[in-house]
């Protein structure tokens, strides 16, 4: 698969991660506290972090289980599979990985990755966001972090964040190229203003 193909399909979930799927089992009543939440339910998505379900499995079936798979049992099943596949997209570059802006080698990078959960940081010492530098890494995700870059970066950027910056000849690897659009976000609920068409 051609890195290219990898940056349109971590874009295009991006976008897909605003949507929530549901089926009829809830029976909302207007009023939380009188919800009915009887019945069976079901894991059908693992949406953590946008591009990490649709890019690290390599079959579709890979991704469907993937997808249910409950967040204490991902590491030990996804982490291998998430490591030979930065591995191989690095050998076809003919490339190794090096430590990444963080200075995390391969595999604990490829860990994080495969525990695909947002974290939560509930102090002043450690915002939330997305990528805050080398102190702040994944403690959540604001509606302004571009999470395909940072994961890009963190996968492809080296340990100086530009590795494979498109200079030189070389391919763009850290950035997929497409920015906030101004004024996408408000301070008050639902957060991000109406689309512009």
């Amino acid at each position: 698969m051609k890195i290219f193909n990898i940056k349109y399909a971590i874009a295009v979930v991006a976008l897909a991660a605003i949507t929530i799927s549901c089926n009829d089992d809830d029976d909302l009543t207007g009023n939380p506290a009188q919800t009915d939440f009887t019945g069976t339910f079901a894991q059908e998505d693992q949406m953590g972090r946008p591009g990490i379900n649709t890019v690290f499995p390599t079959t579709n079936a890979d991704e469907n289980e993937f997808n249910v798979t409950i967040p204490s049992n991902m590491i030990g099943r996804w982490q291998p599979t998430f490591q030979a596949k930065v591995e191989g997209l690095y050998n076809a570059y003919g490339a190794t990985y090096e430590n990444n802006i963080l200075d995390l080698n391969l595999p604990t990078l490829t860990t994080a990755l495969s525990l695909d959960v947002l974290q939560v940081a509930p102090n002043s010492s450690a915002p939330t966001t997305y990528f805050g530098g080398t102190s702040n890494f994944l403690t959540g995700r604001r509606l302004q972090d571009d999470v395909i870059d940072v994961s890009l970066i963190l996968l492809f950027g080296g340990n100086s964040g530009a590795r494979f910056d498109g200079s030189g000849g070389i391919p763009n690897l850290v950035s997929d190229n497409v920015g906030l659009e101004a004024g996408v976000t408000q301070s008050a609920f639902p957060y991000m203003v109406p689309a512009q068409f």
